[in-house]
């Protein structure tokens, strides 16, 4: 227990992954063998039943600390965490009982049909011999609710790291279905319960940004052109009766989408499909914010389901009957996949990515111009005799993105950067006017010169107003035009609004900041693009 609470206190201090992935594979090099299938479980989300409810616990560790409900109550609001505020208020422990992780969960586990008489004296009991971070991490094992930051993907390349197990295969096994009282680490690690064989994916084919005039491309009829989805890249994966879905993170996320479930009954075996993972609905692609919604949850709920299904819009093959096919030319696999899409029954999950029909370049120009209004970020240039390369290669693929939203906005926060840039302030928040008010729209920390960076990081030393730990507040006289790809509402941030990618597109020196754009432009924006 000691050992796992050391590991919370290790990810809660740091925001950087790096940092997390060296205490994630720490952990996993001195921890008890027993205990690390248990900690893989909690952090990806397998939930044991809960023995004691929220209520209990809450009356319990009111009646031993003496204070009214009251003041708990009060308590509980300024922590914002059950298990923190039980584990703050209780008193001194008076006893140390030392036992591994894996012994206090079994225990937990068997206090299921028991009494609530028995159940609070062993809870009172454990709460006596527990120091304080001890304690709320016991609490933390009773709730099953770990909100620690760390996300499959970091955790899997911690594993990786740790045992030199390939990544892909570690990534299948432990979202695969297994029990850590019934399986060991190197068990799992190794994929003991599960045919890795079935699920791994093929590396990306990635497209360089169009930097030429489409016309020096050469004959249109040389070219596919497709619309450029704002949504998750992905692949789906069909082999010997098992789905699995990948991200372009290389994260496993099959039970994410639970839409895409019929393709296991429907799909060919040695099949997979590159798309990209969309919300659509009434066959209308949504806004990367709908899909948001959806994204790096452990359970979907009917709300969900309901307000972003899930849509995927196929763009080429890469397995046909259980042998690789990228060395086909496009041309073929589109064949092949228009023959694959069109046998499913179900027609309006899983999409065909439209070709568009064109004649010229001029024409392409005017049809890219109307991407937004398909929820679109652009086009996508193919060669029809292109391979599906590993990575990037240049001249076969291009990505034609429609121009960003711009704004001007004013710097209002700065922040030292990391790494080279640990000396200077390279993190910024910036603003628009609301009324007399400046209200905070976005943080960039790219698209500055070296010697740019230099002068701002003159401004906030001379200009610095307050500070807030490694934030300055500085006198709001910067201008900068932040470009972005979209903008969408959103609960989480003060303005009420959210820019995607957003970044800094030129320093506005020729403008002073009563010149600065406004909330209500901003909105009007917003109400554009519904």
């Amino acid at each position: 227990m000691k050992r796992f609470s050391q590991l919370i206190q290790e990810l809660e201090l740091s925001n950087k992954t790096n940092d997390k992935i060296a205490a994630l594979v720490s952990y996993f090099t001195e921890a008890d063998d027993r205990d690390k299938p248990y900690v893989i479980a909690m952090f990806t989300g397998k939930r044991p039943k809960r023995p004691i409810t929220t209520a209990l616990i809450k009356q319990w560790a009111i009646e031993l600390s003496g204070i009214p409900e009251w003041l708990f109550g009060e308590s509980y609001s300024s922590v914002g965490d059950l298990s923190e505020t039980i584990a703050l208020v209780l008193p001194p422990a008076e006893n140390a009982i030392e036992k591994p992780l894996h012994q206090w969960i079994a225990e937990l586990a068997q206090l299921q049909g028991k009494t609530d008489e028995q159940k609070k004296s062993y809870i009172l009991e454990a709460w006596n011999s527990l120091n304080t971070q001890e304690r709320f991490i016991f609490n933390k094992l009773i709730s099953g609710n770990f909100r620690i930051g760390v996300s499959n993907k970091m955790l899997v390349n911690a594993i990786a790291k740790h045992s030199e197990e390939d990544s892909s295969k570690i990534m299948h096994s432990i979202m695969g279905k297994w029990q850590p009282n019934e399986i060991t680490y190197q068990e799992l690690i190794a994929g003991a319960h599960v045919n890795t064989d079935n699920s791994w994916p093929y590396p990306f084919c990635l497209a360089y940004a169009l930097d030429t005039a489409p016309e020096n491309l050469g004959e249109t009829t040389a070219w596919q052109a497709e619309w450029k989805w704002d949504g998750i890249r992905g692949q789906i994966v069909k082999r010997n009766g098992e789905l699995f879905i990948w991200s372009r993170g290389e994260e496993l996320v099959t039970d994410q989408f639970p839409e895409l479930h019929f393709l296991k009954d429907e799909l060919p075996d040695g099949t997979v499909l590159d798309g990209e993972i969309l919300s659509v609905k009434d066959g209308k692609v949504q806004s990367f914010s709908t899909l948001q919604q959806r994204l790096n949850r452990k359970t979907i709920n009917k709300s969900q389901l309901s307000d972003a299904p899930i849509g995927f819009y196929t763009y080429d093959i890469l397995e046909y009957d259980g042998k690789d096919i990228r060395q086909e030319p496009l041309s073929a696999r589109r064949k092949i996949l228009v023959d694959i899409i069109g046998n499913l029954t179900t027609k309006d999950i899983a999409l065909l990515s439209p070709v568009i029909e064109f004649d010229s370049w001029e024409k392409l120009a005017e049809l890219r111009a109307t991407s937004r209004e398909l929820n679109s970020e652009g086009l996508m240039l193919k060669k029809l005799d292109s391979v599906f390369h590993t990575g990037r290669k240049r001249g076969d693929w291009w990505k034609w993105k429609i121009n960003p939203y711009t704004v001007d906005t004013v710097m209002i926060y700065a922040q030292k950067g990391s790494g080279r840039r640990a000396n200077f302030y390279t993190d910024y928040t910036f603003a628009v006017r609301d009324g007399e008010k400046l209200i905070t729209i976005a943080k960039a920390y790219s698209g500055l010169t070296d010697k740019e960076i230099k002068e701002v990081n003159s401004f906030v030393n001379k200009n610095a107003i307050e500070k807030f730990g490694p934030v300055r507040t500085v006198k709001p006289e910067l201008v900068f035009e932040i470009a972005f790809e979209g903008i969408a509402e959103s609960k989480r941030h003060k303005a009420g609004l959210a820019l995607r990618f957003p970044r800094i597109a030129r320093w506005r020196k020729d403008k002073k900041a009563d010149e600065i754009n406004t909330l209500d432009d901003l909105r009007q924006l917003l109400n554009s693009t519904i």
